[in-house]
């Protein structure tokens, strides 16, 4: 089936390069937004990648996982159902779960908190109508990460749509989005619900989910934006297993020891519930001089019983952002300044007690983290002659926290971490029509978030510091003819004081700085236009390939006498090639098929143990009925279509070889999207 597959996407390839090249925008054409500083793709001095309705099409109701995985350098793992990462270039080396280390932004607002922590898993994947990541450290404009950022964009025109969705192990969903312009404001009310039981043992889903937003043009020179969303979100964790469990029974969950119960008679899980609010302005001086400013707060009520404990987290946050913008066009020249400021507070009261099968039991810890962090930043981006563009940043950032031990005994105390300016260049020349040539020095610097210096083990870790380090890369874009696009980055990135995941025998985490790492990858592109056959049985063709090849190795690393320098980074493949080749029969029926590939992975810092490499099928069928003023649009998704045995997420460096978390055979997804 793989040697098919390969044969059929070269005949594709070949065969369509001979055929009539369509009229629609090139690919070289599309901008992004870069929060709010709108640029061409082709002549962007950024490493991003543009995920946008083609690559949302192929997820399913659960997760943005599949649209993800096609982004080269960028990596989504689940270890179970609603229990997801994100990696970009390897940033998921310190993230057990959720997101660390990349800035997320929802619209104008800020869905990571002020200590770099996200939860990213509280976002319904049909709310979310286009998507920029941006790889390695952008720390101008977006402050102190080392992974990347990731901007994601809401509906912006009008629309009434409905989504109805059945499939495997119980699966369901529904969702129903308003968005329409009435005279100056842009409405849109967003609800969805989604449950599924899941393949394994412990691991049912429920997640609700309510957005609003409205945005109001007051007048020519204004916006005021205003957002709510709230989403609950319940899931069980049926922990990891070692190799030999896993292959005596894939579907069991982490089972009982002779001195720990199991993850089903604790009844382990996630309850999180979070209220976010806030509203936007910019304002116009005039066609030069603007401003914008930002303020937000949210409230979260995170549950987790866990195998030895019943955490509480009770997480009030707040954030501005506000920056002014100065533009100058002259004949030749573009020049745009932008000098802001971005800040926020995270206030947590944790509270662990015993768990006695779910329910909550005596009292072990309470203890509570106000955290601080924010950063000034300047950025200047130049135009010369819509050849020659430069972007350069710089930005001081800074961190820190109080803590404090409230119960079974009192202390407390303060860390402020060292100042940080984060320097930034980036420049791109435009060789000719379509092609480009890139390059760019950044210095990435990552605080600990609260949930790695207060972690599961309820101990905190004030010697943690945050982890820095240099980016240089080079690409080239380049657009040929109006029908392929193609894309390549080199990058070598030097981190010292790198923050890894440790793991104890009860199968509590805790994190520490271990030497430096030295990461150097590949990145490449290849997608195509919507080729139109001018037939009536195959109508249309379009294919995309991406793949990172990469070079990471911990350097100056050592545990007590052993040496792991020289080692592969635990938890990154070497190589991961993903494709998409998409299909249309009979001018309406839609074909997706797309294809991931991952090498093999090591799973702790000693390298003494390797997850075996993957090759994992889906293919999605579609096709639209129109009913008076309907339009339903129907969709059938396999997933796993080989029915491959694989792990989708690992518990890197795991205390007794509990490395795995396999991931579903063969299932189904089928539902109707209903446009009125």
């Amino acid at each position: 089936m793989t040697k098919l597959y390969f044969l059929l996407s070269l005949f594709s390839v070949l065969f369509f390069f001979s055929q009539k090249k369509d009229s629609a925008t090139l690919i070289s054409e599309v901008r992004i937004d870069a929060y709010k500083k709108s640029t061409p793709f082709i002549v962007s001095t950024k490493s991003v990648s543009v995920v946008s309705e083609n690559l949302l099409d192929q997820n399913i109701p659960e997760r943005m996982l599949e649209s993800v995985n096609q982004i080269p350098g960028a990596r989504m793992e689940e270890r179970s159902p609603a229990s997801y990462r994100i990696s970009v270039r390897g940033s998921t080396l310190r993230s057990p779960f959720g997101v660390r280390n990349i800035k997320v932004y929802l619209d104008d607002f800020i869905l990571s908190d002020a200590s770099g922590n996200t939860y990213f898993n509280l976002i319904s994947p049909q709310l979310i109508d286009r998507m920029e990541v941006y790889k390695g450290p952008e720390s101008g404009d977006y402050g102190a990460v080392t992974g990347g950022t990731v901007l994601l964009q809401t509906r912006s025109s009008d629309n009434l749509s409905a989504d109805l969705a059945i499939g495997s192990y119980g699966a369901f969903s529904q969702s129903f989005d308003f968005s329409k312009q009435f005279g100056k404001h842009f409405l849109q009310v967003f609800q969805n619900y989604y449950q599924t039981d899941s393949y394994r043992e412990q691991s049912q889903v429920q997640r609700k989910q309510l957005f609003i937003k409205d945005n109001f043009q007051y007048s020519e020179k204004a916006l005021l934006k205003v957002m709510l969303i709230y989403s609950d979100l319940d899931y069980e964790t049926p922990g990891g297993l070692t190799l030999e469990q896993m292959q005596a029974n894939r579907k069991q969950a982490r089972p009982a020891t002779s001195t720990l119960p199991g993850a089903k008679e604790q009844e382990a899980g996630i309850r999180n519930k979070m209220l976010l609010t806030g509203l936007s302005h910019e304002f116009n001086f005039n066609s030069n001089f603007s401003h914008f400013i930002l303020v937000q707060g949210s409230y979260v009520d995170f549950e987790n019983p866990f195998i030895t404990n019943f955490e509480n987290r009770f997480e009030k946050n707040f954030a501005l952002r506000t920056h002014f913008n100065y533009e100058k066009n002259w004949n030749k020249v573009s020049l745009a300044y932008r000098f802001g400021f971005e800040g926020g507070i995270n206030d947590v009261l944790i509270k662990n007690y015993d768990n006695n099968k779910g329910i909550e039991g005596k009292l072990q810890n309470f203890d509570q983290i106000k955290y601080t962090s924010g950063f000034y930043f300047l950025s200047q981006k130049l135009n010369f002659n819509e050849k020659f563009f430069t972007d350069i940043s710089i930005s001081l950032n800074s961190n820190s926290y109080d803590w404090q031990r409230l119960y079974p005994d009192s202390k407390n105390g303060n860390i402020k971490f060292k100042n940080q300016w984060l320097p930034n260049f980036g420049i791109t020349y435009l060789v000719g029509k379509g092609f480009s040539v890139r390059g760019k020095i950044g210095k990435g610097n990552s605080a600990p978030t609260n949930e790695e210096i207060r972690s599961s083990n309820q101990e905190f870790s004030l010697n943690l510091v945050p982890e820095y380090g240099w980016n240089k890369e080079i690409g080239i874009r380049k657009q040929f003819g109006n029908f392929v696009f193609i894309e390549g980055n080199y990058f070598d990135f030097r981190m010292n004081d790198a923050i890894v995941r440790r793991q104890n025998e009860a199968g509590q985490e805790y994190f520490i700085n271990q030497g430096k790492t030295v990461q150097k990858g590949i990145e490449v592109l290849l997608e195509s236009k919507n080729f139109s056959l001018k037939n009536d049985f195959f109508n249309n063709f379009k294919f995309r390939f991406s793949g990172s090849f990469y070079n990471f190795k911990f350097e100056n690393y050592k545990q007590l006498n052993t040496d792991f320098s020289g080692n592969a980074i635990t938890g990154v493949p070497k190589t991961t090639i993903n494709s998409l080749l998409n299909f249309t029969f009979f001018k309406k029926l839609s074909v997706d098929y797309s294809h991931f590939y991952t090498s093999k992975i090591p799973l702790n810092d000693a390298n003494s143990v390797w997850s075996e490499p993957s090759l994992v099928g889906n293919i999605q069928f579609r096709f639209p009925l129109d009913l008076d003023k309907l339009r339903l649009n129907l969709y059938l998704q396999i997933q796993n279509l080989y029915n491959t045995d694989y792990v989708l997420g690992f518990d890197v460096n795991a205390f007794g070889n509990r490395f795995y978390n396999p991931a579903p055979r063969r299932n189904f997804i089928f539902g109707v999207n209903v446009l009125f």
